[in-house]
C-alpha cells in the first residue's frame, strides 16, 4: 500500500471543529476535498479513513462517500454503519492497524487502492502522524486548507501541530510544496493564493516529507 495522506482544513492554531461540526461553510473547499479524494485511475479507488465522529458529522444522505472506499474506525465492533443499500464500499474496523492491514491486502478489496486519505478526526490525525517512517503506512503528505481569517478561536477540537509532532524522524522534516507540485499530485486544477468565501479567507497548501 502507498503512504498515507492527511487531508484537513485547519486554522492558524490548528482548530478543525466546533460542536462536532466544521466551524465554517465553504462549498468550494468541500468540492476540492471531493475531487481530490475521488480522483483515481480507472479500475482503482481511493480510500478515505475516518473515525466514528467524523463519519457521523457527514450528512446521512452523503454517506458513505461515493466513488471511494470508506473505512470507519470505532472501538464498538457492533456499530452499525449504514443500511444494506450502500452505494460505495464501506468497512468497520476497531483499530487503525487492522484498517491499514486491510488496505495492504488487495484480495480483500473490490478494486486496487490508488491512494489512502486520512480525513479525521483529531485522534486519528494524531495516531497516523506518530507512525514510524520505517512503516509502509508512514504519513508523507498533508493536503492542508489553511483557514487564515477569521481566527475561529472558539474551535473546541484541534489537530496536532504536524511540524512539531515527534516521529523520531529528524531526517524527515516537513516542507511546503509549490502550487505546481500540488496541482501535479492531485491531478486537478487548484485555485492558487488566498481564496475568500462567505467572509472566510483560506489557502490550499501541500506539505511533504
Amino acid at each position: 500500500m502507498s503512504r498515507l495522506t492527511i487531508i484537513v482544513a485547519a486554522t492558524l492554531t490548528n482548530g478543525i471543529g466546533k460542536n462536532s461540526q466544521l466551524p465554517w461553510r465553504l462549498s468550494k473547499e468541500i468540492s476540492y476535498f471531493a475531487r481530490v479524494t475521488s480522483n483515481a485511475p480507472e479500475g482503482s479507488l481511493n480510500a478515505v479513513i475516518m473515525g466514528r465522529n467524523t463519519w457521523e458529522s457527514i450528512p446521512r444522505k452523503f454517506r458513505p462517500l461515493p466513488k471511494r472506499l470508506n473505512i470507519v474506525i470505532s472501538s464498538n465492533e457492533q456499530y452499525e454503519l449504514t443500511p444494506p443499500a450502500a452505494t460505495a464500499p464501506i468497512y468497520l474496523h476497531t483499530t487503525l492497524n487492522s484498517a491499514l492491514e486491510r488496505l495492504s491486502q488487495p484480495e480483500t478489496l473490490e478494486k486496487p487502492i490508488h491512494r489512502a486519505f486520512i480525513i479525521g478526526g483529531a485522534s486519528l490525525y494524531r495516531d497516523t502522524l506518530s507512525i514510524s517512517p520505517s512503516s509502509q503506512s508512514f504519513v508523507d503528505r498533508i493536503l492542508l486548507t489553511r483557514i487564515i481569517s477569521p481566527s475561529f478561536d472558539d474551535c473546541d477540537v484541534h489537530m496536532p501541530d504536524f511540524q512539531s509532532v515527534d516521529t523520531s524522524a529528524a531526517s524527515h522534516p516537513w516542507k511546503r510544496a509549490s502550487h505546481e507540485e500540488l496541482q501535479a499530485w492531485t491531478g486537478i486544477e487548484v485555485p492558487e493564493g488566498i481564496q475568500e468565501e462567505n467572509g472566510v479567507q483560506y489557502e490550499f497548501q501541500m506539505w511533504v516529507r
